[in-house]
């Protein structure tokens, strides 16, 4: 059976309480991802998503106050163990609708996440394996 830790994203770009949503753009933007966990020390306080930011930022054109971080997180967030089987993780993602689930060990510390990305490369691995083992002898 297939667990979180082996398809987690391990190397993961997080956010702290006091950063500014430009700073959130501008990680969004340059490392190509949807979902910023935040983070005091190791310890998962928050997420925050592409689309809170866009909601966000919403606010900050109609003129209201700079917004930070703490602001729009969301601080009640789905996680997952690395031992959780994937299968499990996968239900809980499609039953409510999440585009990722961070990963904390026993302590509560983010090691990494489980991001839809992920899941579809797996996705990907295990169509090309069922191709090749339907394939013609002559084609393996």
């Amino acid at each position: 059976m297939k667990r979180v830790g082996e398809l987690m994203t391990r190397d993961v770009v997080t956010l702290k309480e006091t950063d500014s949503l430009a700073r959130v753009d501008l990680l969004l933007s340059r490392a190509r991802i949807r979902h910023l966990p935040v983070v005091r020390g190791r310890r998962l306080v928050g997420l925050l998503t592409h689309r809170d930011l866009l909601r966000a930022m919403a606010s900050v054109c109609q003129g209201e106050r700079e917004v930070w971080v703490m602001d729009v997180m969301v601080r009640d967030v789905a996680t997952v163990q690395p031992e959780t089987p994937v299968r499990e993780a996968l239900h809980q993602m499609v039953s409510n609708r999440y585009g990722c689930l961070p990963v904390l060990d026993g302590s509560g510390e983010l090691m990494g996440i489980l991001t839809d990305s992920d899941l579809l490369r797996y996705c990907d691995e295990l169509l090309w394996e069922k191709d090749l083992q339907e394939a013609p002898g002559e084609y393996r």
